[in-house]
């Protein structure tokens, strides 16, 4: 692998051309590369190791050139790295590539041929995305590791709960924050000595948690002041706040608060085709831990402990009218309604006015 390096450290002293482009198919050890002149000719088509030492020994040496990726696991820090560099980097949407996604012919090389190809004619075909900040991206890593740690909780809690209704039994309370030990008191001797290390680690997974709470709270108050303006909505909480902010990190880069509804996979797919235009589920796209808390604070205003609002009286009013699944479309619409006024809040900086829209329309009517 080293003597690859060299090699194509050498090879690319010999380019003159100031318009390069390549193609940089990223795997888990190693990765291809394909390097495309002017007139499209392949100068140059190599492997290397998906490390950093090795992609500076690489692209460090080479003239400016504009250089696809697609985005995936390593796609964050090499992005990050190959712009330190001096180069033009795109970064590309890896499900909306289909000449990669859905070849026939599928191979890493053939894979980096075709994104340089693709970039060489047009960088939108590549539907390019922009990645986050390395610092915003370290902050967000402090939620999603609590997120798995809460997921990992919900599977130990439901299978100590499935093993006692199994022996006949089961166990005492149902709020997972306190599950422990304790719990498994009124249960039969054998099963207590079988559930106690479990409930034990659930406990131990519980304090866990509890201290990532704590870190995320510390983390909004001391780097994130915006948490507060987003936070006047009630059923928005720290967590679903900082994760917005750390998302989206830029709320510049939308030319209006509409759009983070599409980005975030809240508006439904169109297949429009002539005179047909099928009714389609949402898209799902974007980020899916971000959709899932927005879908839970839409829940709660929506429930029986959300205060009243214009956005709680408008996801009810969707719900009485909407039929079978009508309180399920009006949770997701409600959703994509807070994921705007979010965005909204954090851009103007305005005060939150929850019944806004109603005291407008009552005074029309009065006039």
């Amino acid at each position: 692998m080293k003597k690859i390096s060299t090699v194509a450290a050498k090879a690319t002293k010999n380019f003159s051309q100031p318009k390069l482009t390549m193609g940089l198919d990223l795997g888990d050890r190693s990765s291809w590369y394909c390097l495309l002149d002017e007139v499209g000719e392949v100068r140059q088509e190599q492997k290397l190791s998906t490390t950093p030492k090795a992609m500076r020994g690489v692209f460090g040496v080479m003239p400016r050139s504009r250089i696809a990726l697609e985005t995936g696991t390593h796609s964050p820090w090499i992005s990050r790295l190959l712009s330190e560099l001096g180069h033009e980097v795109i970064v590309a949407h890896a499900r909306k590539v289909r000449l990669i996604g859905e070849s026939r012919k599928k191979d890493d090389r053939l894979d980096a041929q075709t994104l340089a190809r693709l970039a060489r004619i047009d960088p939108q075909l590549l539907c390019p995305v922009k990645h986050r900040s390395a610092q915003a991206q370290a902050d967000l890593t402090v939620i999603r590791a609590r997120a798995g740690l809460v997921r990992a909780r919900t599977a130990l809690v439901n299978t100590a709960r499935s093993l006692a209704k199994s022996y006949g039994q089961r166990l005492r309370g149902c709020n997972v924050r306190n599950m422990n030990p304790e719990k498994a008191k009124g249960l039969s001797p054998e099963l207590q000595r079988a559930l106690e290390p479990l409930l034990a680690c659930i406990e131990s997974v519980s304090e866990q948690i509890r201290e990532y709470n704590e870190r995320i709270e510390k983390l909004a108050q001391d780097s994130y002041p915006q948490v507060v303006l987003l936070k006047q909505i009630k059923g928005v909480g720290t967590l679903i706040a900082l994760t917005f902010l750390l998302t989206l990190e830029d709320p510049h880069r939308f030319r209006k608060s509409r759009d983070v509804g599409c980005y975030l996979g809240l508006q439904p797919g169109r297949r429009n085709s002539g005179q047909s235009e099928p009714q389609m589920h949402i898209s799902k796209e974007g980020d899916p831990y971000l959709r899932t808390l927005l879908v839970q604070g839409a829940q709660h205003i929506l429930g029986p402990f959300g205060v009243d609002c214009d956005l709680r009286r408008w996801g009810l009013k969707l719900a009485e009218r909407g039929g079978k699944s009508g309180k399920k479309r009006a949770i997701i619409a409600t959703a994509r309604k807070l994921a705007v006024l979010l965005h909204h809040l954090w851009v103007s900086g305005e005060v939150y006015e929850p019944l806004h829209n109603s005291r407008r329309t009552a005074i029309a009517a009065a006039a």
